[in-house]
């Protein structure tokens, strides 16, 4: 039988796949590019493998991007443009800034397919591939990708205020996915993807201790392993 946290991992992939790409799924398919660049999944693989053997944390930057990406404007790799002289794009907001990784790997991987297949798979498909190979690749499981998504051309700093930030309670994450058009239950099941990867004590430590004051000496004495950055 498979382990709940095998469901749980599969519960995840079922809604980052789905639910943020609803107004376009009946033109996604798996296999997509089985007929105009083969091996274009393989690719990203390797790339994403390569990427995780550099820096283990990688893959958990990669389901957060992934997410990211989603949450803003849906699936279509808005979170990779440039910010230009002229507008300041998603992937400068502090919600992604500095903190937001795996930039590399995608063009690593965008690189490597350009070569092989020019002009065919987009960011936003490999993006999608990425961030399942991630989960795969660190001990989860494998699933298949629907693709055939086109690249966003629009990326606005302004839209990132969409995200959800750490410091919302339950009501405020409950109100900020149902402007998605998402339930409480799969808000939840949305978060399973923060199952790989970590956090700093400063997202969340305010949430442990009522009080505020020698909050830091607090943190240290419950957690002395983990130091400030």
């Amino acid at each position: 039988m498979m382990s709940s946290r095998k469901l749980t991992q599969l519960s995840v992939i079922c809604w980052v796949a789905v639910l943020f790409c609803q107004s376009v799924q009946s033109q996604l398919q798996v296999g997509f590019y089985t007929n105009s660049c083969r091996r274009a999944e393989l690719i990203v693989r390797n790339a994403v493998r390569d990427g995780i053997n550099k820096d283990r944390g990688v893959a958990a930057g990669l389901v957060r991007m992934h997410f990211h990406d989603c949450f803003v404007r849906g699936c279509e790799g808005s979170v990779l443009l440039d910010s230009t002289s002229s507008n300041s794009a998603e992937k400068d907001s502090p919600a992604n800034k500095p903190s937001l990784r795996g930039y590399e790997v995608v063009d690593d991987a965008k690189t490597k397919l350009e070569a092989e297949c020019r002009g065919v798979v987009s960011c936003a498909d490999i993006l999608a591939f990425a961030a399942r190979d991630s989960f795969d690749l660190t001990g989860g499981i494998s699933y298949g990708v629907q693709a055939g998504r086109r690249d966003g051309r629009v990326s606005l700093i302004a839209e990132t205020s969409d995200l959800p930030a750490p410091t919302l309670n339950v009501d405020q994450l409950t109100q900020s996915f149902a402007k998605k058009g998402l339930s409480q239950e799969e808000m939840v099941t949305l978060s399973g993807a923060h199952t790989i990867g970590r956090s700093h004590c400063t997202s969340f430590s305010d949430r442990l201790y009522k009080f505020q004051w020698n909050k830091l000496a607090r943190t240290q004495a419950w957690m002395p392993h983990m130091q400030p950055v």
